[in-house]
């Protein structure tokens, strides 16, 4: 069975075919600019890789385009509409509602439609990828899964915020926490990897957007990112978790208004608005690397709060068996898994070095002797998707 993939943004389209026989990822793409005069389309076959240029003004006319791609006899992808057997649609926000993935019907779209005042960027974009894609495939199984769902898990004293009670009655603010498909995927693979399930994982998925996730036999104990994205340790962009106080006395202080103040922490802080350098990790690790004191500043920083959560988290889970990094920074980012890793030798972690030399690759980068297994595991949101999507219509 093929199972079609699609992830909508605010004004992008990303999706992926993937066979379920093999899981292989027939064919990915994105779609960017929708809506505006010069669309593209990033298309990669089997690893081959072009540009398609398609004016697409809205989720509508890019998914037909998505359709009509995938049924080109060149790609030998599909011959027939008939072989997508179900579209998995990623949605960030389930709200308390969702605990798990599910089949979409118009009860379930009305649930998440009430969600979107948790999340207006992206919950809309879902809501429209979802009615194009009924549209185009009307006889097509859909299914939903939540960014959030993954976390639902977590106990009332982890995910409740001391703050009056009546604005989680009312408003139903509390933590949500967010990357739950790829934290999910992350405990599912370890537990391969160990040969069992009763494991005590703590995983980093760092990347652009980052946060941390304690796991206790392959469900969500706590969570680094909260009732938004914006909370835990520091990302690309964002603050990451503050001193509540320091935003009314900005905006006092620079007569800013709440717009201000939300693009400044979203899309002006983390590492970019201390290295001054760049919002790209690559960029501050090259600075780094050259002993500019900013991006030093950065980059240790960032380290020893991921640090902090671990030991916060180690706590949570009444110890560790196994620690993960995934993301794109994870995945990738040698030196930050080093100087993570430093931090948590006097727990018992002990790094291969030379084992950890390595970018994007499955490996275990820590000592036969080490009390704590390290491992790099890439993350694969969408292959989670499409075997959730898989398990509810087969």
């Amino acid at each position: 069975m093929k199972i079609l993939v699609l992830n909508c943004g605010s004004s992008s389209l990303k999706f992926q075919l993937i066979n379920m026989d093999n899981n292989e990822r027939m064919a990915k793409g994105n779609f960017e600019r929708i809506g505006g005069m010069k669309t593209t389309l990033k298309l990669n076959v089997r690893g081959n890789k072009e540009e398609l240029l398609h004016i697409a003004r809205d989720y509508d006319e890019a998914i037909s385009f998505v359709l009509e791609v995938l049924l080109k006899p060149e790609y030998d992808l599909i011959k027939s509409l008939d072989e997508i057997g179900a579209v998995g649609h990623r949605i960030v926000h389930g709200g308390e509602m969702f605990s798990q993935s599910v089949l979409i019907d118009d009860e379930v779209i009305e649930e998440i439609e009430k969600c979107i005042d948790l999340a207006p960027l992206h919950n809309p974009a879902g809501l429209a990828g979802i009615k194009a894609a009924k549209n185009a495939l009307p006889n097509v199984p859909m299914v939903a899964v939540f960014d959030t769902a993954f976390h639902q898990t977590m106990d009332p004293k982890a995910y409740v915020y001391q703050i009056p009670y009546r604005y989680y009655t009312s408003y139903k603010i509390r933590k949500y926490g967010f990357h739950g498909t790829s934290h999910k995927y992350v405990a599912t693979r370890v537990s391969e990897l160990e040969g069992k399930a009763d494991l005590k994982v703590i995983n980093c998925h760092l990347g652009q957007g980052a946060s941390i996730c304690a796991i206790k036999d392959g469900k969500s104990v706590d969570t680094s990112m909260g009732l938004t994205p914006l909370a835990g340790i520091p990302m690309a962009t964002r603050c990451g978790d503050i001193d509540p106080a320091i935003i009314p006395y900005i905006m006092k202080r620079d007569n800013l208004g709440p717009e201000d103040i939300e693009e400044i922490l979203n899309k002006q802080a983390g590492a970019w608005g201390v290295s001054g350098v760049s919002s790209d990790y690559k960029d501050i690790e090259d600075g780094y690397m050259m002993g500019d004191q900013r991006s030093i500043l950065t980059l240790d920083s960032q380290a020893y709060k991921v640090a902090q959560y671990i030991g916060q988290y180690m706590i949570s889970l009444g110890g560790l068996d196994v620690l993960t990094f995934a993301g794109g920074v994870g995945e990738n980012g040698i030196e930050t898994r080093e100087r993570v890793c430093k931090y948590l030798e006097p727990f018992g972690v002990k790094l291969d070095l030379e084992a950890n030399k390595i970018r994007g690759k499955e490996k275990c980068i820590s000592t036969e002797d080490s009390k704590i297994k390290v491992y790099v595991i890439p993350t694969n949101e969408e292959l989670m998707i499409a075997k959730d999507t898989f398990d509810l219509i087969k």
